[in-house]
């Protein structure tokens, strides 16, 4: 049953843990002392989504464990980023060996009658820790924290039984994020494997055999930059306006009307790409690719830019205050063209995956935002989940 109509009473993370630093003395290992196979040495390098990454772990020796004095974590602990990447942590599971932490975390050790792991890290995983995170932390350039400032951190800590129906539901939306993360991840790597095999002409489709053309970019399509400047956007415009990031903007009015691929010529060289078959403008440092003749489909010299413009952005920029690239580097870039129909399906295959991708993404974000919007309830006490009573 869920009830909203008990005031919830906050308490601090000293009163419901504890907190052990690492061993900062003479007895610290220093990179120099650290060894093939050993005793893990935990750094916030590897912690990663709530979770301790063995991947790049740093090991020490059993004679320099056991001359530690302290910062040596157990199982149901909690190791928690004080300097750098504030507010990372990771779960010390029962499949982790033994292990002592860097100077750059502490232990958070939760008292077991107070509250369970699950729910403590449930709240370290919220934004209402990163609201203590920022309250305390101060605006230093360097921000960092202390074990003590971890202590006065707030929070609402409900029975345990709660506190286990609270990490429950809010265990079972992580795992659909995380299965939906796995998801998209897989069909990137089949859509990247397609990309790969169906831009190159070394896998044809059935049906079509047909000799590809190599052409230059600029013999292909009119390049030229657009003539806006930043100012110009407007808050909910009518019109989508490219400027030099992979956000859109918008702008009350427009000056092409077409199909069109639009590339920053500075910042985020060759990793962004948009394409737009309609009413635009543009920002005077994107270049805008667009009149395809008549043996070019504007899809797919998208998609075979996506592919593989970026290295040769990259072998051509003009070194300055900041990488930018110049008009003869698009013209230049050879594409290799099949035949017109080919073209197009090849599209209408990258086309399904990128829509197939897109969809997967949507709902991702939508879960998301259902996750933020439960830990926000559920863990101020806004609402209150309480076991059902039998015979009720």
């Amino acid at each position: 049953m869920i009830i909203d109509d008990a005031k919830p009473e906050f308490s601090t993370l000293g009163s419901i843990c504890s907190f052990e630093n690492g061993d900062r003395g003479n007895n610290y290992p220093s990179p120099g002392t650290f060894v093939q196979i050993g005793i893990p040495f935990v750094n916030a390098g590897h912690l990663r989504s709530g979770r301790i990454s063995m991947r790049g772990m740093n090991y020490i020796t059993q004679e320099k464990f056991d001359r530690l004095g302290a910062g040596k974590y157990a199982y149901g602990d909690i190791l928690f980023c004080l300097r750098g990447s504030l507010g990372k942590f990771g779960v010390v599971e029962q499949s982790m060996p033994e292990g002592a932490i860097a100077s750059s975390l502490v232990i958070i050790r939760p008292k077991p009658s107070k509250v369970t792991t699950s729910f403590l890290s449930a709240y370290l995983a919220s934004e209402l820790c990163t609201q203590q995170i920022e309250k305390w932390a101060g605006g230093a350039a360097q921000p960092n924290l202390g074990a003590n400032n971890l202590s006065e951190f707030s929070l609402w800590v409900p029975s345990m039984i709660e506190q286990g129906s609270i990490a429950e539901a809010l265990g079972d939306i992580d795992d659909l994020e995380v299965t939906l993360q796995r998801l998209i991840a897989k069909k990137q790597a089949i859509k990247q494997g397609l990309m790969q095999k169906l831009l190159t002409g070394k896998t044809q489709l059935p049906g079509f055999n047909e000799r590809w053309t190599e052409l230059r970019l600029g013999e292909l399509a009119r390049i030229k930059t657009g003539s806006r400047n930043n100012q110009d956007k407007r808050s909910g415009g009518k019109y989508p306006f490219f400027v030099r990031s992979a956000t859109v903007e918008h702008i009350d009015t427009y000056s092409y009307d077409c199909e069109a691929i639009l590339i920053p010529g500075e910042g985020g060289i060759g990793s962004i790409f948009h394409y737009i078959d309609g009413k635009f403008e543009v920002h005077q440092r994107v270049y805008k690719i667009s009149d395809f003749f008549d043996g070019a489909d504007g899809r797919f010299v998208y998609y075979f830019m996506r592919q593989f413009f970026g290295a040769h952005a990259m072998e051509n920029t003009v070194k300055a205050t900041v990488d930018s690239l110049r008009l003869p580097t698009f013209k230049n870039f050879l594409i290799q063209l099949p035949p017109l129909n080919e073209q197009r399906a090849i599209v209408a295959i990258l086309d399904d995956a990128e829509m197939e991708m897109n969809a997967l993404c949507d709902r991702l974000a939508k879960v998301s935002t259902i996750k933020l919007g439960m830990m926000q309830e559920l863990l101020t006490g806004r609402t209150r989940l309480v076991p059902e009573v039998a015979g009720a």
